[in-house]
């Protein structure tokens, strides 16, 4: 009797424990096919990426990857698609620094970037490349500086819209320069850029991809990077802290994008996630793609791209507020 007692227990233990176990256990990831949201257009230089990700991640998962390009609110709407999905690995959106680290000081969000969305990975980071006009009577930054001294309230320049890096990188330079241009923002990188090519209006810091096109035609003329240091993808472009203004001697202003999923998604999906896509950036057809597109690879943990989202959301906020700058 006391030895069937002891195996009935230990049963009703073993049941119990696989009780737990079972309750604990999350569904497989993936199990159907994932949802890539891109929050800019098809053409974009976060199109590129996803694309090259979403080529690579398929078969390495076994699941289609269905790329969804939701343009439009300076990324906002994509992004808050993203915070509001099913918590379940099976949607997350690349995003860049606007809607994740300073928009949300600028204008009022349907979503908090701070709670409701889970970094997975920062995929790409790049500086903004300051430009002109060719016929900008200017060849470096130090003479930029000194021309709009000499003519203040006479330029404008070109963002790719309110509240993107493309914006406060320039809002940043204006003040820590002391110089005056007017704010002319538009809808994306490419009608901003052929703005500035077409002289209506005289310069615009924005990503290397879009520009070096320009630049090479003759249109516009490159004269700095927004990076501590030299982009080794435009070795030959100097970086405004290199300018000679003791004003500008710490300028920095990147673009950077990332993977992220709703905040309720588990920890164990995020860190497989993670490790996918790290291991898809790792790859040397991906790298060289994505290179070849003017975009520097970063990867990393997922707590690498939180630390950094929340260093970069400090940073501006502060910038933001001590510069006064509101939706236009």
């Amino acid at each position: 009797m006391k030895k069937f007692l002891s195996i009935f227990v230990v049963s009703l233990m073993l049941l119990g424990l696989q009780a737990v176990q079972a309750q604990n256990i999350q569904p497989a990831w993936p199990s159907k096919p994932l949802r890539f949201l891109v929050a800019a257009p098809a053409g974009s230089s976060l199109d590129v990426i996803a694309r090259s990700i979403g080529d690579k991640l398929a078969p390495r998962v076994g699941q289609a990857v269905v790329i969804e390009n939701i343009a439009g609110g300076s990324g906002t709407i994509a992004t808050n698609m993203a915070a509001k999905a099913a918590p379940d690995g099976h949607t997350f959106v690349l995003s860049f620094n606007g809607p994740l680290a300073f928009t949300q000081f600028i204008s009022k969000l349907p979503y908090d970037p701070t709670k409701d969305l889970t970094p997975v990975i920062m995929t790409t980071s790049q500086p903004n490349v300051l430009a002109v006009n060719a016929s900008l009577p200017v060849k470096t930054t130090q003479e930029l500086v000194t021309f709009l001294r000499a003519n203040p309230a006479k330029y404008n320049y070109a963002s790719v819209g309110v509240g993107s890096s493309s914006h406060l990188a320039m809002e940043l330079f204006k003040s820590e320069a002391n110089i005056f241009a007017t704010h002319i923002p538009y809808n994306g990188s490419p009608p901003a850029t052929f703005s500035v090519a077409a002289n209506d209006t005289q310069m615009i810091f924005t990503i290397p991809t879009i520009i070096m096109p320009q630049v090479k035609a003759g249109k516009m003329r490159a004269l700095a990077v927004s990076s501590p240091k030299r982009f080794s993808i435009l070795p030959d472009i100097p970086t405004v802290r290199e300018s000679g203004i003791k004003e500008l001697a710490k300028f920095e202003a990147l673009a950077w994008n990332g993977i992220l999923v709703p905040s309720a998604t588990p920890k164990d999906i995020v860190q497989k996630m993670n490790r996918e896509f790290d291991a898809v950036l790792k790859d040397e057809a991906v790298r060289a793609r994505l290179t070849a597109a003017g975009l520097e690879v970063v990867g990393g943990s997922a707590d690498y791209f939180a630390k950094e989202l929340a260093a970069e959301t400090k940073k501006w906020k502060a910038i933001i507020q001590q510069l006064g700058i509101k939706q236009e």
